[in-house]
């Protein structure tokens, strides 16, 4: 499991349907000078067609974390709580492959994504979340990974 005393992020199985589920990605604020982080908020779910695609990225972060693939069922009720790598990961990976169609397109936005260095990712995670110009910044991002 997460090694980290307060998680930076958590993750959450979503129901939807009797079989399937979603993946809902939640950001908890980080206590500082000893006052508590407001309440973790959500930032992305993502499901369907997207998820499908993202699922082996997705199982090798639990993996890192700690986790065994079966965490990924509908009836999973806890959070999974993640480092604030493997969320910045995540996050990325459910912001970019969310709104897309295109599985090829998914595809090497994931494959960008694996290759991309912590800082690089960290830097993307910072735009594509601010709370001005991420629409723009998600679609530069998703633009520069599939190579278009």
């Amino acid at each position: 499991m997460s090694r980290d005393p307060i998680p930076a992020f958590e993750l959450h199985v979503v129901p939807a349907g009797e079989q399937a589920y979603q993946l809902a990605l939640w950001q908890r604020a980080i206590p500082t000078n000893g006052r508590p982080g407001a309440p973790a908020h959500h930032l992305v779910t993502l499901g369907g067609l997207p998820l499908q695609v993202g699922l082996d990225q997705i199982l090798a972060t639990l993996r890192r974390e700690g986790y065994r693939a079966s965490v990924l069922s509908s009836g999973q009720r806890q959070p999974l709580p993640l480092s604030e790598e493997a969320g910045v990961r995540l996050g990325l990976l459910f912001l970019a492959l969310k709104p897309l169609t295109k599985v090829s397109r998914m595809e090497r936005i994931a494959v960008g994504l694996r290759s991309m260095p912590d800082e690089e990712a960290y830097y993307w995670f910072s735009k594509c979340v601010a709370a001005r110009g991420r629409g723009h910044a998600q679609r530069a991002l998703r633009i520069l990974l599939a190579g278009e």
